[in-house]
């Protein structure tokens, strides 16, 4: 079949890593589109070199693979083909005559330009003088980084097939090696604590060995790494992928070569490329690892040996491969050589193609010799002998043992590389020399030149693919999923915490869960970036909401309104990166006092509810840091930062408490343009900390700079006041005065504060507010002074969910008091029994089943505290036995009087 050409330049044309890869190996022609060469500028009559292009001898030069060569020039001319640069003739018609020919690109020169141009001319036969050029045109190829694009480009596609191919070549040597399948249960949550790529890479696997009655016996470790290892793998590719995809066909001017005028763009590629080798490190030791254990499961113990033997001698590949690896990042790391590195891993990349080639060869090998397992195809490539015997000659009546059954993809897969690779050869005679010609074979297969590796490659991913509906569903990281004993705790928190909002007068307010985008954009401050934007759903662009006091201060000034105490328990949604303690999709339990009154009055009330919350959520010791934003302010202006920069350094101060103040620091002097003295002063103030009146009375003592800003001035006054009441209601135990908490928020203009949990569980920051006087004027105009305060229910959850687990604490997930158990299948009778008291205000429930002890375990597992258990003999009798699970004690009562004595002992 004729290869297929690629005509570079033509509208709206992309060349991916794929045809890169194809024109690399010979196997498609190019051809400049016709459009595009009318674009180029005519080539001038000038028959004299620019002095910069005339070679000088070259002690060092740099030539690379065919294949690579080839890439570097296909690479080079697309680039000067959508660059948005007058480019001549020229030099894209040398380039393209140079891609035609079938061999020479050994000799192509990629030291310098002037080497570039003339060994292009060498190896065409083309007079240099001929060719017009200038050195802005020759020199792009440095400028574009085009060799170290044309080698990630190989890189990707390579890589790429080798995703499927790992996956599928350790799923042959799962069932060779009779792997435990509990390697790949991998939980998938949405709290940020498993990989994506780990466990897709799982459930894949998973789907190639689905129904294998080989897999589930062995937990050797080599297995278990298989979803961290090929999952690492994935990513890297993927990243290289998305990068490689746009350096392709991404335009770059034309200009003279400078001396790291192009290193934005190597770097990028071999960090990415750097990113790649690691894992593929790792994929080369599993799979050697592997293919050990794959000879280990070979039948015969001669043959077992011999392979072994032979195995040990091709350990070279490997070793190889480790030698390779250490000599490409040392040689890098000291010479900084680009080219040579990726060169160097792309050569890793061929490598670990043979030891996979190996693990197949092996597995493949190990299940053909093995009669106990059941190939599922009529042609056996095994010409083996069943004990000298066949059906005919087993004794009347000898049961024939069963053989075991490959999963319905590992079966395909062998299937496959049978036919396709081994030729349906059988495994007879001398099985070392066969095996050793499916090494090679394989070796070839998973090359990307090999048409074949496509169909093993779409296999795979059929296979995969038509067992979705296998997959368990998954949930989006940053969420979770919560039940039984988890909503028990939680609707809990939620009654204790509105009754206490409730006892301050608060009345429940409920908001859209999405905003407008103009609602919510400018009151975050850097944190705007974390708002989820929903799709235009046909003219109006939404958010989901970020909190509960935006929409709070939007509602206010919607319905014009000027005095409102409200709280609000809903959840709330931010685009963080998940961590522990840190989701996507939260609760908040927002109280807020809005209108005008005596200073410090509602912010007093506020911290008087936000001390009763956490102390009758009992999660122990606490602390709330306090500060004022005016105070913040003034000490920013005593130290010298300039009013515009106010905000953003408050975002960098409130991460102290994440990080030290040299951290800190450094951001605030190379990030936000503040000198180093400027930040030694804010240092020297943030580090004050310690109880209110300590704190305060220093803060006022004669000479304080703070007594010279106004600003300072009323906060101080401010706080005075609110410690004074804060001491009358016995509130001050848990507070202290911290200068380092800022509050990275935009809208906050007074006191602000922050509650932090002191025990064993690490959840950081549970509750945080302040005053914001001008947040509702923002939307309507007129100021609606307010404070409030949010407790971050999760991080308490957790803390309570720790508490449970350290005390034994039972959690009951229901409130069922009484289990009404029928010994019998009989329906009519439980429903007589279960309605009074359900009629009595009572929670049951029922349970048919003959068997007392399946009554006695249930209600154990739900915590149920009484039984009604009633069988033939006392639906005979008319009477029932009341069961207390705790005690173990029973007693008969009359079927009238049942609910009755029910109710008096619960």
């Amino acid at each position: 079949m004729a290869a297929p050409t690629v005509e570079l330049g033509a509208k709206g044309f992309s060349l991916p890593s794929t045809t890169t890869y194809s024109i690399a190996n010979s196997l498609a022609h190019v051809e400049i589109d016709s459009s595009a060469l009318d674009k180029l500028k005519p080539s001038s009559s000038s028959s004299s070199l620019p002095p910069s292009l005339i070679p000088s001898p070259n002690p060092n030069p740099r030539f690379l693979p065919p294949i690579l060569s080839r890439a570097a020039i296909v690479v080079f001319l697309n680039k000067l083909l959508s660059s948005d640069s007058s480019v001549r003739r020229s030099l894209p018609v040398l380039l393209q005559q140079t891609l035609s020919l079938s061999s020479g690109f050994d000799k192509i020169d990629f030291s310098s330009p002037a080497a570039l141009l003339h060994s292009l001319c060498s190896i065409t036969n083309t007079d240099v003088s001929t060719v017009s050029v200038s050195p802005e045109e020759i020199g792009f190829f440095e400028t574009s980084s085009s060799a170290e694009v044309a080698i990630a480009a190989i890189l990707d596609c390579c890589a790429t097939a080798l995703i499927r191919v790992s996956d599928a070549v350790a799923a042959l040597s799962c069932e060779a090696r009779k792997a435990d399948l509990a390697a790949f249960d991998l939980p998938v949550s949405g709290d940020g604590f498993s990989r994506k790529d780990d466990a897709d890479v799982a459930a894949d696997i998973k789907m190639l060995l689905f129904g294998s009655k080989l897999a589930g016996k062995n937990d050797l470790p080599v297995f278990l790494q298989i979803p961290s290892s090929f999952g690492l793998f994935r990513e890297a590719v993927r990243s290289l992928h998305a990068c490689v995809r746009i350096e392709l066909n991404s335009s770059v001017k034309l200009r003279k070569p400078t001396e790291d005028g192009n290193y934005g763009k190597k770097a990028s590629v071999v960090d990415l490329v750097w990113f790649l080798a690691k894992p593929m490190k790792t994929m080369a030791e599993s799979s050697f690892k592997r293919a050990e254990l794959n000879i280990e499961s070979i039948v015969d113990e001669k043959v077992r040996s011999e392979i072994d033997s032979l195995f040990r001698k091709q350990c070279v590949v490997f070793d190889g491969f480790k030698k390779t690896f250490h000599s490409i990042f040392v040689d890098y790391m000291e010479g900084d050589d680009s080219i040579a590195f990726l060169q160097g891993v792309y050569d890793l990349l061929v490598k670990l193609r043979e030891i996979l080639a190996w693990e197949a060869a092996l597995a493949v090998f190990s299940i053909e010799t093995d009669d106990s397992i059941e190939k599922n195809r009529g042609d056996a490539l095994v010409n083996a002998q069943t004990n000298g015997e066949n059906a005919k000659g087993d004794k009347k009546g000898e049961k024939k043992k069963k053989k075991k059954t490959l999963g319905k993809g590992t079966s395909a897969i062998l299937q496959l590389l049978t036919d396709q690779v081994a030729n349906c050869k059988e495994v007879s005679g001398d099985k070392v020399a066969t095996l050793v010609e499916w090494v090679g074979d394989l070796s070839k297969y998973f090359d990307p030149r090999d048409s074949r590796l496509e169909i093993l490659v779409a296999k795979v991913k059929e296979i995969v693919e038509s067992n979705e509906v296998r997959r368990l569903p998954k949930i989006p990281k940053g969420t979770r999923d919560f039940a039984g004993e988890q909503m028990a705790i939680r609707e809990q928190a939620f009654s204790t915490i509105a009754s206490v909002f409730k006892m301050h007068g608060a009345e429940a307010l409920d908001t859209p869960v999405f905003e407008l985008k103009e609602t919510l954009m400018g009151k975050y401050g850097e944190d705007s970036k974390l708002i989820y934007d929903l799709a235009d759903q046909g003219g109006e662009l939404c958010s989901l909401r970020y909190d509960l006091t935006v929409p709070f201060a939007r509602h206010l000034a919607m319905n014009n309104l000027s005095a409102m105490t409200r709280y609000q328990i809903s959840k709330v949604y931010r685009r963080d990166n998940p961590s522990k303690g840190r989701y996507r999709e939260f609760y908040q339990c927002d109280f807020d006092i809005a209108g005008q009154y005596e200073p410090m009055l509602a912010d007093f009330e506020v911290i008087v509810v936000l001390n009763q919350l956490l102390d009758k959520l009992d999660i122990g010791t606490y602390e709330i840091k306090f500060n004022h934003r005016k105070l913040l302010d003034g000490m920013l202006d005593i130290c010298g930062v300039p009013a515009k920069k106010f905000r953003t350094v408050c975002s960098s101060i409130d991460k102290l408490d994440k990080q030290t103040f040299e951290q800190v620091k450094k951001e605030l002097v190379e990030e936000k343009g503040l000198s180093v003295e400027t930040a030694d002063r804010i240092g020297a103030i943030v580090k004050k900390r310690g109880s209110p009146f300590e704190i305060l009375t220093e803060l006022k003592a004669e000479g304080s700079k703070f007594l010279e800003n106004s600003g300072s001035v009323a906060a101080l006054g401010e706080l005075d006041i609110l410690f004074q009441a804060l001491k009358e209601a016995n509130c001050l135990d848990n507070l202290v005065f911290d200068l380092s908490l800022a509050r990275g928020l935009d809208y906050y203009t007074g006191v602000i504060y922050e509650a932090v949990f002191k025990g064993t569980t690490q959840v950081g920051s549970i509750a945080a507010g302040g005053r914001y006087d001008n947040l509702v004027g923002m939307f309507s105009g007129k100021q609606v002074p307010a404070v409030g305060v949010s407790l971050g229910i999760e991080r308490v959850f957790a803390i309570k969910e720790q508490q449970a687990k350290d005390r034994n604490q039972v959690v009951r997930a229901t409130d069922t008091q009484v289990l009404v158990s029928i010994l019998g299948k009989d329906v009519i009778s439980a429903s007589k029994l279960v309605t009074p008291l359900w009629n009595a205000n009572i929670s049951a429930k029922m349970k048919v089943s003959k068997r007392v002890m399946d009554h006695i375990t249930f209600a154990k597992q739900k915590a149920i505290p009484w039984m009604v258990l009633v069988g033939e003999s006392e639906l005979a009798s008319g009477v029932v036995k009341l069961k207390n699970i705790e005690l173990n004690e029973e007693i008969t009562i009359s079927r009238e009087d049942y609910v009755e004595e029910l109710r008096k002992r619960l």
